[in-house]
């Protein structure tokens, strides 16, 4: 991965034994307050984050680059090789977040590097872009919805009875698809280190 062209931003915190990647999508990139508020709370749980343009600006530029699941994809395994490369975090258990298409391409690079990847979380995704993937996924998978995103829901339902991994699909009472209402993002938070905790670092924090 080019650090040139493909910013991202990684951040140990201290005795960090997991690393989530964080895979944006339609539009979004490392700077996304929503992603970056999620990996806030993830390194006070004691998970390093990796947050990293999937896209260069002048492909992001290109609308249908948003939706090319396997372009991102290929991003995504780049982002993951370049991690087992560093000193600093080659033996961290890696899991990946994903949001919107980033969470298509989370699953597919998770179906791609099995038992490589422990987790996966989806916050308003679209995990039926990957669907004929979703079966070969082992990661366990939380899929985590807006209740007042209805339409992303019955994509997700659909997705969820694909995969055969341990997995849950938590629906965010009066949230929608950004989860900008108030409290929303904070359970999305809360949910994803629940789900990494357990997963990547083998611990669970009761909130």
């Amino acid at each position: 991965m080019d650090a040139n062209v493909h910013e991202g931003m990684l951040a140990l915190p201290s005795g960090a034994k997991g690393i989530v990647l964080f895979a944006h999508g339609s539009g979004s990139g490392r700077l996304s307050p929503r992603n970056n508020y999620v990996a806030g709370v993830l390194r006070e749980h004691g998970v390093a984050t990796l947050l990293f343009d999937l896209l260069t600006e002048a492909e992001d530029r290109i609308y249908e680059n948003r939706f090319d699941i396997d372009l991102l994809t290929r991003r995504l395994l780049l982002a993951t090789q370049w991690a087992g490369q560093q000193a600093a975090t080659r033996e961290l258990v890696i899991g990946y977040f994903g949001a919107s298409t980033g969470a298509a391409a989370a699953l597919k690079a998770a179906a791609n590097l099995e038992p490589k990847i422990r987790a996966v979380v989806s916050r308003g995704g679209r995990p039926d872009l990957a669907l004929d993937e979703l079966p070969h996924v082992q990661a366990p998978t939380l899929l985590i919805v807006g209740g007042n995103d209805t339409a992303v829901i019955d994509l997700n339902r659909t997705a969820y009875r694909e995969l055969r991994a341990e997995k849950e699909l938590k629906i965010i009472p009066g949230a929608t698809h950004l989860f900008e209402e108030p409290g929303t993002l904070e359970q999305v938070a809360t949910a994803a280190a629940r789900w990494f905790e357990r997963h990547l670092t083998g611990t669970r924090t009761e909130t």
